[in-house]
């Protein structure tokens, strides 16, 4: 159905259509309005059998979903900012367990000084959690994204966030085509738990191991996780077929043909960019957007070369500011991505949401100008024939260097 609807109201609306049978809720802006919407509909019945839970913090919230989940429950939960952080302890729990848990993070920059607006550097700091990562571009893929994350994350056996830009997302109108409850559950089917809690066979989950087995619980994660990289186009390929619209997968081609360098980033100021940047396309100064839609460290070597950046420069408009750091989180990784190494583009960043793009190496290039290279000197590639050491601190020559 289609209709004009706040981003929040639409998120409920499909977590709902997913039947989830345990919610946690604690209120932090700006995802309030999701789980507001979500208490309107167990109450009136709209959504049953579900049990809302009303905790007293993000911890608790993450707490019981873990709970929840190990008993066999679908369970859900959204948060953002600070509230992200506060659960911390818990989100990796849940990630080290595999427990399917789907949560919506509505993107919010993170405090001193508090900022309720947007930035990735909430989400950006669990991206080690062992949680999947989902970005939505609009409020039509805000909802779509949570139908599919229920799916990739009881079929993988791993926790899912959902991102979505705060207030520019969650606060928006927009049109958004809602499923019936039958077309998802035809897409969805009913959860079917690979682990569950039974207190007629009583078992201890995350409990204290040694070395060795820590070493393989890990390692299973991991394959996991790559496992990912097959079954989010996978089930994104499916939810196209079923529903006639293309979202979720991993990373979004750019459209521009031949153009020069390439833009990667993920938020909903990419629709925007790809207008802007389609313009200069037609006048012959071309840059492509491309958008990744899935975020996990060192899974570029896989997704990112559907770029097909040649020889040029590849950029990042990155929303996190980091303290001290010369790019994105991402940055790095995109680079690696593209193949052969002969042909790897230049790579260079920009700061974006902030009211202006800021390039990330004015303040690199400002230190050197002043004779000073601090961080910049830290991170520099090191000569092929002298150890890397301190930048504080005389490189000794390497034995028989020039």
């Amino acid at each position: 159905m289609l209709k004009q609807t706040e981003g929040s109201q639409a998120v409920a609306e499909a977590v709902a259509l997913c039947r989830p049978e345990v919610i946690c809720a604690y209120p932090i802006s700006p995802q309030t309005h999701i789980v507001e919407g979500l208490s309107r509909l167990v109450k009136s019945g709209a959504l049953a059998p579900c049990e809302y839970v009303n905790v007293e913090s993000e911890f608790a919230a993450m707490s019981v979903a873990i709970g929840a989940s190990a008993a066999g429950a679908r369970a859900y939960t959204a948060t953002s900012s600070q509230g992200l952080l506060y659960m911390t302890e818990a989100v990796y729990n849940a990630g080290g367990l595999g427990l399917p848990i789907v949560m919506t993070v509505a993107n919010r920059a993170l405090g001193a000084p508090i900022n309720i607006w947007n930035d990735h550097s909430d989400a950006m700091s669990q991206r080690d959690s062992g949680w999947l990562q989902l970005y939505a571009e609009d409020n039509q893929e805000a909802a779509d994204l949570h139908i599919q994350a229920f799916r990739i994350a009881e079929e993988l056996s791993l926790p899912v966030m959902v991102c979505m830009d705060g207030f520019v997302l969650t606060h928006a109108y927009e049109r958004v085509d809602l499923p019936s409850l039958r077309q998802v559950d035809a897409f969805l089917p009913p959860h079917t738990p690979s682990q569950v809690l039974d207190p007629d066979d009583p078992v201890s989950i995350g409990a204290m191991v040694g070395p060795e087995a820590f070493t393989e619980v890990r390692y299973l994660a991991h394959l996991r996780h790559l496992r990912a990289l097959e079954v989010i186009p996978k089930v994104a390929a499916e939810f196209a077929a079923a529903f006639g619209r293309d979202s979720g997968g991993l990373v979004r081609r750019p459209r521009f043909g031949r153009a020069g360098p390439a833009v990667p980033a993920r938020r909903r100021g990419d629709r925007d960019r790809r207008d802007g940047l389609g313009a200069r396309h037609a006048q012959g100064r071309g840059r492509r957007a491309a958008r990744a839609r899935r975020a996990r460290r060192r899974a570029g070597d896989h997704h990112v070369p559907a770029v097909p950046v040649r020889r040029g420069t590849a950029g990042t408009a990155r929303r996190p500011a980091r303290g001290g750091a010369r790019a994105h989180p991402r940055r790095r990784g995109r680079r690696r991505g593209h193949r052969p190494r002969a042909r790897r583009p230049r790579r260079r960043g920009a700061g974006a949401g902030r009211g202006r793009a800021v390039p990330a190496d004015r303040d690199r290039r400002a230190r050197r100008a002043a004779g000073h290279h601090g961080v910049a000197a830290r991170h520099a590639r090191p000569r092929r024939d002298r150890p890397a050491g301190p930048a504080h601190l005389p490189r000794p020559a390497a034995a028989g260097g020039r």
